[in-house]
This record gives structure tokens, sequence and C-alpha cells, in this order.
């Protein structure tokens, strides 16, 4: 066989001859024994280990050009520049996840993560920097007033009650006594505030109460002890439920003659509310609101709830907040009540709300005093929008009006090219039923029947549907045709309206496609079923079970450059199949399991599978201690049918 000489090789390699030699030595060859020259498989040897070389140095840099290593905290400008984009382009990306941030401030370690890692990048973190500094954050954060929404049917006492909280006489003032708009109030008991959001109870004004609903956090529900549970009542409990807020019950007019209390728990008991003093967690103060009976120790109720609730806010920096209404003001133009959640709303900061932008010209409380700075949990009406934002969306301070113009141009434009695309997506059913990976499968289903009985078959009917990693949640059941509460309530607990034998207008189908929520409407109780049944079987994880498809046993072992060790064997079961898993036994002892087959080879030539009776190579990813004798088991995880 010929021979060349070693630094022929290197040219022919394009390689250095001291690397050479040191992939020669790295072989377990004779360096001096080929000084004189080299045969043709050493010099295919090293043509393999050069490209493995190549390939594993070219993976080193890849990973190095996609990890991030950071020793300080970013600011913005170094942050864009990480991620090679503009702070423009940063700017809104971070606002559109609702953050807030300056030019000079540090990105918390959280935020930094998810922009890194939505590009599939990773980040390294030096000298404990991460867990330092969210200690430092968490730490920064002080105990903020409790925020509460009064909840309940019309006529039931809501007004009247923080009537008597504020010492004022709101009651009297509003159309026939019934509250029109949303009011939100802020009192003192004891050195301690409390935030009120005083939600309408008439029907009508379904969608302000689903508003207050979303931004609490503890419901209190006012039930009339002569009236009851009413139908308003059971929505109110609805919402909250939606909401995932504590609920704290004030049975009211007390005063009134021959009223029982009793009845009332009763009635909240069949609708899941449960009292404390029967065994349950629900709350129940017995008060009248307009003799103010038993204020004090609601008071002290919601105060308690808080406590256990350890409510906290950043009390300094950018505010964040929520809209609570809007409406246009013919001296101030459009104005909006804000309920400040985070760090310190001021007169003077540039804010973006959805699309609408602008600066606080000025704020005044809830008694109309004019004031300068909001802490959280703080209501104040805020004029200052350069158009009329919509309730219910967020309000971020930024940094300048440079950013606040820039933020809201961007949105605006997405709401022109929304427009003109035409209409919104809907939230569907089996995208309702794909949440993050990892998280569980809950479809949420707001129930409208023609009858009574109707409901109640379709509830029986849908229940068992049920499985494993995906349950069904019965927010609502009611009879009539669908309405604009019922597609408020879906949309508050991200889910869908099913219809049965009922009608849903051509406004409440405008409403339902603006919120995004999926309506099915059925004339058979089994299209019902099997409609649901099918989109929650093609999301039900399912059974795994394992499946042995070969045994092999090791006679002899290579051990290869590029492959590394190999265990030549002999197939005594079966058939050997690439990438299928093995569990390596020994002497009745299962020593290895879940490797997966890396290489499988009929002497020189990759195969894809291996017979019965056949000889082979098998290299498997993680394991090389083979010993001859082994016994290879090859199995496969498939679903069960």
């Amino acid at each position: 066989m010929a021979k060349v000489r070693i630094y022929k090789i290197a040219e022919q390699l394009g390689m250095p001859t001291r690397e050479v030699m040191e992939i020669l030595k790295g072989l377990g060859a004779d360096v001096k024994n080929h000084m004189s020259g080299i045969d043709e498989e050493l010099i295919d040897l090293l043509r393999e280990e050069r490209d493995f070389q190549k390939q594993k140095k070219e993976e080193k840099r890849k990973k190095r050009e996609k990890t991030i290593t950071l020793q300080t905290l970013p600011v913005l400008k170094e942050m864009a520049r990480l991620l090679d984009i503009s702070v423009g382009e940063l700017v809104i990306e971070l606002s559109d996840k609702h953050i807030i941030f300056d030019s000079s401030t540090p990105l918390p370690p959280l935020v930094v993560e998810r922009l890194i890692l939505e590009r599939d990048w990773e980040v390294e973190w030096k000298d404990g920097l991460r867990e330092e500094t969210l200690k430092a954050l968490h730490a920064k954060k002080e105990t903020r007033p409790p925020i509460v929404t009064i909840l309940g049917h019309v006529d039931h006492g809501k007004t009247t009650l923080l009537d008597v909280i504020r010492k004022t006489r709101v009651a009297n003032s509003e159309v026939g006594g019934i509250t029109q708009k949303i009011g939100a109030y802020q009192i003192e008991i004891n050195g301690r505030k409390i935030t009120f959001i005083d939600t309408p109870g008439h029907e009508a004004f379904t969608t302000m109460r689903a508003r207050g609903a979303q931004v609490t956090d503890i419901a209190v529900l006012m039930v009339a002890a002569d009236d009851g549970v009413m139908p308003q009542t059971s929505e109110a409990i609805q919402h909250a439920r939606a909401a995932a807020v504590p609920i704290i019950v004030a049975i009211n007019k007390m005063d009134k003659p021959g009223v029982n209390p009793d009845r009332v728990k009763q009635q909240l008991a069949d609708q899941g509310l449960i009292p404390e003093e029967w065994g349950g967690d629900v709350i129940c103060v017995n008060i009248s609101a307009l003799q103010g009976k038993g204020i004090s120790e609601l008071l002290d109720m919601i105060l308690l709830q808080a406590d256990l609730l350890e409510l906290q806010a950043a009390p300094r920096g950018f505010a964040i907040g929520t809209i609570i209404e809007s409406r246009l003001d013919r001296g101030k133009g459009p104005v909006a009540t804000v309920l400040v959640q985070e760090g310190i709303l001021r007169v003077g900061d540039f804010f973006v709300s959805g699309s609408s932008w602008g600066k606080v010209r000025a704020m005044t409380d809830d008694r109309g005093k004019g004031i300068r700075e909001a802490p959280p949990s703080s209501p104040v009406e805020l004029a200052g929008f350069s158009e009329l934002p919509l309730a219910g969306t967020r309000i971020v301070v930024v940094e300048d009006e440079k950013m606040a113009r820039l933020i809201g141009e961007q949105r605006m434009q997405g709401v022109r090219e929304k427009m003109l695309g035409g209409a919104i997506q809907r939230a569907s059913l089996e995208e309702l039923l794909a949440p993050e990976k990892g998280e569980a499968r809950v479809l949420n289903i707001v129930l409208k029947a023609d009858l009574q009985g109707s409901a109640e078959a379709l509830e029986k009917a849908l229940g068992p549907l049920a499985r494993e990693g995906v349950s069904i949640n019965l927010v609502s059941r009611g009879v009539g045709n669908i309405n604009e509460a019922d597609i408020l309530l879906a949309s508050a607990s991200s889910g869908i309206v099913v219809g049965f034998n009922v009608k849903a207008l051509t406004e409440v189908l405008r409403i339902a496609k603006q919120e995004g929520v999926d309506v099915r409407l059925y004339r058979i109780i089994y299209d019902v079923v099997d409609d649901i049944d099918r989109a929650i079987q093609g999301l039900v994880t399912p059974e795994m079970v394992e499946e042995v498809t070969g045994k092999a046993e090791v006679r002899a072992i290579f051990r290869m450059s590029r492959i590394g060790t190999v265990a030549g064997s002999y197939v005594v079961d079966g058939k050997i199949e690439r990438n299928a898993l093995v569990r390596v036994i020994r002497q009745g002892e299962i020593i290895c399991r879940d490797e997966k087959i890396s290489s499988l080879k009929r002497f020189k030539d990759d195969v894809r599978d291996v017979a019965l009776g056949y000889e082979c190579g098998i290299g498997l990813e993680h394991f090389a201690d083979f010993k001859e004798g082994d016994m290879l088991e090859v199995y496969r995880i498939r679903e069960k049918k």
C-alpha cells in the first residue's frame, strides 16, 4: 500500500503538520513509525477527524453567538445593541408587554431573559447578579391599599353603602337612585386606606361591571336580606369568579322586620358560596347601609382579607394603571378615571394607553380636589389624552414625549391595519384548549339554553367529557337568548359561549366579534356533545406504552475516533431500529436505560434496521461502557390505541 509523508497530508487536508501529529496521537497511532509515511486508511481517519473537529468548532462558535453573558443589567440602549435592533423597535416591543422603562434605569432580569429567550438565544448571568437583583426588586415593594369592588343586584344598597362609608350623599344625586357610571373612591379607616370601585347593578351596565371585576383585589357582594339572590347577584358572582378574586358577602337591609339572613346564606350556598359559619370560606357580614350598622365590621373584614392577600406594589418609579372609565368633557377634552397599580403617577408625566398617548395635564381625586401625584391603588380622574382611551386598557408612563408619540403612533398604525384587514380573529375552541406548554387545559363555557331542563341536561352531558389534563368549567348556566352579559363573561374568563335552541342578535354577535369570543349555536344536543368531545380528544395527552422491538447480544467492542465506542452485536430477537431506545442488561441487571441509538451499521454502511440473525454495530448517545455478553433490549414508546 502506498504511503504519503505527513507534511504532504497536512497540505492536502489544509492543516498544520503539528495538528496532524496531534490527531494521530489522539487516535492512538505511533507517530514515530508514521514519520516516513501514512497509509490510505489512516488518511481517511485523519480526514474524518478533521471534519469532526471543524463541526465541533462551528457548534461552539454558534453557541457563543447565541449566548449573551451579562455582568451588569443592561439599560435600554445596551439591550437594543445586544439584540441588534434599534432603540425604537425595542421600546415598541416592551410597550406591547406593558413594561415600564426609561433610558437610564437598568431593565429587570426577568424582562432581559424574556427578550433573549424569545429569540431562541441563551443568557448567562455572572456572580449571582440575577438572584441579587430579584431580591432587591422584591424588597423595594411595599404594602398597598386593597382595591374593592361593590357588586350586586340593582337597588340592593351598593351606593348607599359607599355613601355611608364616605359620609356623602351620592345616592340622592343619582337618577332614579341607580348608579349611572363607575365611580372609584378611597377612604381611610384606622390609618389604613381602602379603594372602592362602585359598579352599576342594572343589567344595562354589565360592561362596566365586568371592567370593575377585572381590576379588583376583593369583591364585596351586596345581597338584600328581603330579596335574596337575584339574577344580577348570580351574574356578579360569575364575574367575581372569572376575575379570580375572594368574595365577601354583605347581607344588607337587616333593619327591615322579618328578614332571615339564613335564607340568603342558603341561596348563596346553592351558588357555591359556603359561609364560614357553615364550614366554608366565604365571609358574611350582616349590615344595614341605611342605618350605618355593621359597617365597621365589614371594613375590618376587608382589611383582614387584604392582610391575607399580602398586596404589594412598587411605591416609586414610572406608574402603570388601568382605565376604569373614559368620557369627553366639554372643557377638558378626553378624560378618564384611572386606577394606579404600580409606581407614582404625577402631573407632567407622559403616558401611553392603547393607541392614545399624552401628558398628564391635570389630576383630581374622588372628591374633585386637584392633586399633583397619585401612589398605588389611588383612583384619579386624568386629563391630557390625545384621544379618548378605551375603558379596561392599561396606561403606562414613559420617559418623554418622543417615546410616548412613537408608541402611540405605532399602535394606531396597528389598529388601522386591523381595520383594513377585516374582522379581528376570534379565539376558537381549539385555541382556548391549547395554552402555553406545561399548563393545564381548561375549557370555560357560558351555557345558554331555551329551557331550564335543557340547560341541566347539557350540563350533565358535558361533565363526563373531561379528560386527564383537560377540564371543563361551566362558568355560567342560564335560560334565554345570548346577551351582551354572556359575551363579556366569556371574554373575562377566556371562554366560549354555547347556545342551545337560542338566538344571538346581530348586535350581540358584533360585540362577540370585538371581544374575540367564540359563539357556537346548536339545535341538537348530540351535536353539542360531539363537537366539544372532538375538540377535547384531539388535545388530551395520549397514554404512552412501551413496545420491545428487538434484542441484541454484544459480542465484540470497537473504539472509533469519530463515532466513539461501538458494540459489535448479534440480533437474537425481533429487529434493531435506528433512533430507537435501548436498555443495557448485564447479568440480569439493567445498568443503563432510555439511551438512544446514535449509530447503526452493517460493516461500514449506515442502515435503518437490522433483522434477526444478522450482525451489526450499535453506538449509543451517552453510554460507551459495553462488555461482551451484555444484552441490548431495544424498544419504542408509542401511543396506546
